[in-house]
């Protein structure tokens, strides 16, 4: 297992990007990496399940032929702060089994939101540093998302 962290600077309020942390529409508009598109179905109990689709069918998914899909909860909410969510693929292989967690920090930044996040427990079949690509990936769309 690793652990992920990035950070980024975003030109938006607090309040603006924390709704965009935790709101599943806009999850699926902006946390996934490129070649990917999201479909995110929100649960009855709070969590929901992510499909990440690759676009290209020369890649190979996690759960399907091409596709990633996971489970996720939020554990910890605190309202433009702080943002704990825990994730679990869907899936057989053992290289990729098991709960990683999401830890979102946010902090006012020069002119606008700071963002910190720690991605822990991510399984041995996901490389570190393609975990850190799709993160960033991510944080651009988050970017564009917030500060339009």
């Amino acid at each position: 297992m690793s652990t992920t962290r990035v950070s980024r600077l975003l030109k938006a309020p607090r309040p603006a990007v924390y709704r965009a942390l935790t709101d599943p529409g806009s999850i699926a508009r902006w946390r996934f990496p490129g070649g990917m598109t999201s479909v995110v179905e929100p649960h009855e109990d709070g969590g929901f399940r992510v499909t990440l689709t690759y676009e290209t069918p020369d890649r190979k998914g996690k759960t399907s032929e091409r596709s990633d899909t996971y489970r996720a909860r939020f554990t910890e909410l605190v309202p433009d702060a702080h943002v704990v969510e825990v994730d679990e693929f869907e899936t057989t292989d053992p290289q990729l089994a098991g709960e990683m967690t999401m830890t979102i920090t946010l902090r006012d930044g020069d002119g606008g939101t700071e963002l910190v996040a720690v991605h822990e427990g991510v399984p041995a079949g996901v490389a570190p540093e393609d975990n850190e690509l799709g993160w960033r990936m991510a944080l651009d769309r988050l970017a564009a998302l917030v500060e339009e």
